[in-house]
C-alpha cells in the first residue's frame, strides 16, 4: 500500500480490505484487494464521488479497481460506476434490466435526496449496468489466495440484493442495505418485506457467528446485531 486507509477517511477491516462511509447518506463503499485484482463494492451517488473513490483506491493500493459489485439498484450505491472505465461490473440477477428500466427514477430519486440536477443527469446519462449477473453464487478470484463470494440474496431490501463475503478469520460480510446501523432499515416501493428476515437468516449462515458485518449505512456490527435487526423486521412486517 502507498498510504494508510485512515489518511483518506477509510476504515481498515482486515488485510487488504477497507471501507469508507460516504458523506451525505452515510452509504458504505468497500475495497477488497488481491494480488491481481481489486474489487469495489458500491460506487457512490455521482460520477464526482466515483472519481474520488477511483483516485483514493489508486493511492491506497497502487493500482486500479478491476471489479465492481453493486449491492442493489438505489442511486446512492450505483451512480459512480461509470467513473471506473474497464472494470468488470457484477450485480444480482435482474439488476441490469432494473437499472435500465428505472434510469429516470434513479435521476429523480437522486435529485429529490439532494444530488444536483447536473450531477444526477450526468451520472444517469453515463449509467453503467452490470455485465455479469449473479444467480445464486459467484466466486471472484482476485489473486494471491484472495477470493470473494458474491451471493444473490434478495429480493429483500430491494428487488435485487447482492452481498459479498470475504473469507478469513474473521470473515467480512458486505451486507448492502439488508442491514443498517445508523437508522431504521428503509423499505421503499421495491422492497420485499416478507422475504427480508429470511435473507438475513441466509446472511448469518454465510458469515457465521464471528464474522464482521458491514452495513450499507452505519458502523460495523456483529452477528448479534444482525439477528436482533432480523427480529425487528419480522415484527415490523408481521412475518416469521
Amino acid at each position: 500500500m502507498n498510504a494508510s486507509w485512515e489518511e483518506f477517511g477509510w476504515e481498515r477491516l482486515g488485510h487488504g480490505v477497507g471501507r469508507r462511509r460516504l458523506p451525505g447518506w452515510d452509504a458504505t463503499v468497500a475495497l477488497v484487494a488481491g494480488a491481481d485484482g481489486v474489487l469495489l463494492y458500491d460506487t457512490g451517488s455521482s460520477l464526482r464521488e466515483g472519481a474520488e473513490l477511483r483516485s483514493q483506491a489508486q493511492a491506497l493500493l497502487g493500482r486500479r479497481v478491476t471489479h465492481i459489485a453493486l449491492s442493489h439498484t438505489h442511486f446512492d450505491h450505483v451512480l459512480g460506476t461509470a467513473a471506473f472505465s474497464g472494470a468488470e461490473v457484477y450485480g444480482a440477477s435482474g439488476t441490469a434490466e432494473a437499472m435500465r428500466r428505472e434510469a429516470e427514477g434513479l435521476r429523480v430519486s437522486a435529485v429529490r435526496q439532494g444530488v444536483s440536477e447536473h450531477d444526477a443527469t450526468e451520472a444517469v446519462d453515463a449509467l453503467v449496468v452490470p455485465r455479469h449477473q449473479v444467480c445464486g453464487e459467484w466466486t471472484l478470484d482476485l489473486g494471491g489466495g484472495r477470493e470473494v463470494l458474491l451471493v444473490d440474496i434478495g429480493p429483500a431490501h430491494s428487488g435485487h440484493d447482492l452481498v459479498a463475503v470475504v473469507p478469513g478469520s474473521p470473515a467480512i460480510v458486505l451486507c448492502g442495505d439488508l442491514v443498517e446501523e445508523s437508522g431504521e432499515p428503509q423499505a421503499g416501493s421495491d422492497a420485499h418485506p416478507a422475504r427480508w428476515p429470511a435473507a438475513l437468516d441466509r446472511l448469518l449462515e454465510l458469515g457465521g457467528e464471528d464474522a464482521v458485518y458491514v452495513p450499507g449505512h452505519g458502523a460495523v456490527v456483529d452477528a448479534a446485531f444482525v439477528r436482533e435487526q432480523r427480529g425487528q423486521l419480522a415484527d415490523r412486517f408481521g412475518v416469521s
